[in-house]
């Protein structure tokens, strides 16, 4: 018993004493080792890049569209049947993945904010997709929203990222905190949460809170807690949950703000980039169960100005690989694979920094670890950036219009 009272203090310690890495001052490199060739189509406000196996594109248009755009970078016409989205500041049409069993089955995942009462929520849908050489379209019937986030509401950062796991059964899905602060912690609420979803979007059996009943209903605040406004917020009604659609069966994860990139590296070990308010942008390792701590911790103040408690604070709560003061404001993450185009990135990830209208390259070492390498000026906002079949890569410029720019060797 007295061994045990022993390690438990020291456990913390340790864990509290891990290196909190600040790439924030990180200066850009003074050349770039790549072409950067702009493609003959814009974009209003693009979101994602979803290859597909012949090297044809499928870009996400903020506002609404859904483009099919081909190899060279020439939008080929709208994918037909998209549905309507809640468009407003940081909502709409978000991102478009191809499903692991796309080659047998032609389905994809679209993430959106569904318009309804009261502004929007975050819908995740699948659909089939039919593909010809001139067009692309929804197969009648065959469009499902298989997870919507109760209640919608006002607020942005909403997420929208998806990964699938290593084995192709099952996805991550990543839900902001729509400015709302507190729902974050809150395990009965679909804000500020990495959810772990079957294909089908029921609950992954092995999630750590499967068989648990959350709460019937929660108050509704109006207006959202990160606004000046929240000052004087009253709780305007309450929303009750069906049975069915309890949020701490879905979570794998909690305490995000605006997790806008995901990815599942090379070596099965998922990971994610968040925006922080004033500063504190983060590249997570993401484990089962892990609380990352927004809003309670923080490595910058709130946009009020009101002090964040620093992470080293709560020994507690997952920290950061790497955080940025001042920020990237990262667009999204992706892990470049293959031996071909550009082999020594070959297991490398990169972010697009929106901030600082940059290309990031980040090493991560298959064990939990991770350190920047190169940060690349290229002169644009870095939404997406995607792998081609011939291993070069695209880039999404987060602008109106919005470049589409490929990247190539030298």
């Amino acid at each position: 018993m007295k061994l045990a009272k022993l390690i438990a203090p020291l456990a913390l310690a340790s864990m509290a004493a891990v290196a909190q890495v600040n790439a924030g001052a990180q200066k850009p490199e003074t050349s770039v080792p790549f072409n950067m060739t702009p493609a003959p189509a814009t974009f209003e406000l693009p979101w994602r890049i979803a290859v597909l196996p012949d090297g044809r594109m499928l870009i996400t248009e903020k506002v609404g569209p859904i483009w099919l755009v081909s190899a060279k970078g020439e939008k080929i016409a709208p994918v037909a049947g998209t549905p309507p989205v809640y468009w407003q500041g940081q909502n709409g049409m978000l991102g478009i993945y191809l499903s692991p069993t796309y080659a047998t089955d032609q389905n994809v995942y679209i993430t959106y904010v569904e318009p309804g009462d009261y502004g929007g929520g975050l819908a995740l849908a699948r659909a089939r997709l039919n593909v010809t050489a001139t067009s692309a379209a929804i197969a009648r019937g065959q469009f499902n929203v298989i997870w919507r986030q109760m209640p919608r509401g006002t607020g942005g950062q909403p997420g929208g990222a998806v990964a699938f796991a290593q084995d192709g059964k099952s996805l991550f899905l990543t839900v902001g905190d729509r400015q709302r602060f507190t729902p974050a912690q809150d395990p009965n609420q679909p804000v500020g949460k990495i959810l772990h979803l079957m294909l089908d979007g029921k609950p992954a059996p092995d999630n750590p809170n499967v068989g648990k009943v959350g709460a019937s209903s929660i108050p509704l605040i109006d207006p959202p807690a990160d606004t000046e406004a929240a000052k004087t917020a009253k709780v305007v009604s309450t929303y009750t949950f069906p049975a069915e659609n309890l949020t701490p069966a879905e979570t794998w994860t909690m305490g995000h703000r605006t997790p806008y990139g995901l990815a599942m590296s090379p070596t099965g070990e998922l990971w994610e980039v968040e925006h922080g308010p004033r500063g504190g942008d983060e590249l997570n390792l993401i484990e089962k169960g892990k609380n990352y701590g927004w809003p309670l911790v923080g490595h910058a103040p709130n946009y009020s100005g009101v002090a964040i408690p620093d992470p080293a604070t709560r020994p507690d709560l997952a920290k950061a690989a790497i955080y940025w003061v001042p920020v990237i404001a990262p667009g999204s993450l992706m892990f470049y694979t293959g031996n071909q185009t550009f082999p020594q990135w070959n297991g490398n990830g990169f972010i697009g920094g929106m901030g600082t209208q940059s290309l990031n390259r980040i090493i991560f070492d298959g064990k939990g670890g991770a350190k920047t390498a190169e940060r690349w000026a290229v002169g644009k906002r870095i939404r997406d950036v995607a792998q081609a079949p011939d291993g070069s890569l695209w880039m999404i410029e987060d602008s109106n219009p919005g470049a589409l720019i490929h990247v190539t060797p030298k």
